[in-house]
């Protein structure tokens, strides 16, 4: 491989693949787009011309076997990303897997299990966490010009009023917090630089065992708290912002998801307030370099499997203190 691309297959005409993966990998001159599968062919037809795709896969099963791939990229719905990440990391594939990695913290350890037992590597696609925004705000907070951290606030809300759309299925692992609340929660255990445990969470439902809407608490060892939103649909339509108080000031970061489109980032220190906002690539870009490099040398990405186990285990937590069915066990 040290010559040639990685190449890569994608399960699934999924409407995220064009922009988490395609478009990427024309400004990454080591990955190449090989392949796609889809249950139905004419689909993945259509996918492939559309986006100069050379190789077309009528199921899942074959594009795993293909000896001419590399690695995966699993867009499935979050129902499928364990049982597919797994077949595809025993049939000797890397796996860059869509967030959330799995339903729940459970299957998050059978497919950490799978990669550590196959020597291969599988990360979860939490592409905001590789645009350099992050490097700058880790260099503020570990700078320690901001002292102690206080609290830590995360809203990621979006209006996605679609009935029937796949994120409002149970069992397809829907819900706010699977959806765009996982970024909430990976967003709070970085900046807060440690894992938090859930006091209490409120849910409001589209159905029984789905939320649309999830606030949820927490505390730090240290004495910090922390609060989560996530929303679907929601009166609050669109916020997408970070907050972290501490003994010195604060910092704010107002589009931390994707930065490359639009962001600032705010600090105030003892009184004195400055922004500014940090260059760099899509972040889906940023990301595909981070899983070729994992690929080529062997050393894990930021969001590894460990990575997703841990962030399962903090929505899971959140699902059991809102009193709801964990995503994957019915």
């Amino acid at each position: 491989m040290s010559e040639r691309p990685l190449r890569i297959g994608i399960l699934g005409a999924a409407r995220i693949a064009p922009m988490a993966l395609v478009r990427p990998a024309r400004d990454v001159p080591g990955v190449e787009v090989t392949a796609v599968a889809a249950r139905d062919v004419e689909r993945a037809k259509k996918f492939a011309a559309k986006h100069g795709i050379r190789r077309v896969h009528g199921s899942y099963d074959e594009l795993i076997a293909d000896t001419d791939i590399d690695a995966i990229y699993n867009p499935l719905p979050n129902g499928l990303h364990c049982e597919w990440t797994i077949r595809a990391l025993e049939a000797g594939k890397h796996v860059l897997c869509e967030k959330p990695i799995a339903s729940n913290a459970a299957e998050a350890r059978l497919m950490q299990a799978a990669a550590e037992k196959a020597g291969h590597v599988l990360t979860e696609a939490f592409h905001w966490r590789y645009h350099p925004l992050t490097t700058r705000v880790r260099e503020i907070l570990d700078s320690g010009d901001l002292g102690a951290i206080q609290h830590v606030e995360v809203s990621t809300c979006i209006p996605l009023p679609i009935p029937g759309d796949i994120r409002y299925r149970y069992d397809l692992g829907g819900g706010a917090s699977m959806d765009i609340g996982c970024y909430a929660v990976s967003i709070l255990r970085f900046l807060a630089g440690s894992e938090p445990e859930v006091v209490s969470a409120r849910a409001r439902h589209s159905s029984p065992d789905v939320d649309r809407w999830m606030q949820a608490d927490y505390r730090f060892e240290g004495g910090a708290t922390g609060r989560t939103t996530a929303s679907l649909f929601s009166a609050q339509l669109l916020k997408l912002s970070a907050r972290v108080t501490t003994e010195n000031g604060f910092l704010n970061i107002l589009n931390p998801l994707a930065p490359h489109v639009f962001h600032r980032l705010k600090v105030s220190r003892n009184g004195i307030t400055s922004s500014e906002s940090v260059p760099g690539d899509a972040t889906y870009t940023c990301q595909l370099r981070a899983f070729e490099q994992a690929v080529r040398t062997g050393e894990p990405a930021i969001t590894d499997a460990a990575y997703g186990v841990a962030n399962m285990t903090v929505i899971d937590d959140i699902y059991r203190k809102a009193g709801m069915k964990l995503r994957g066990s019915g």
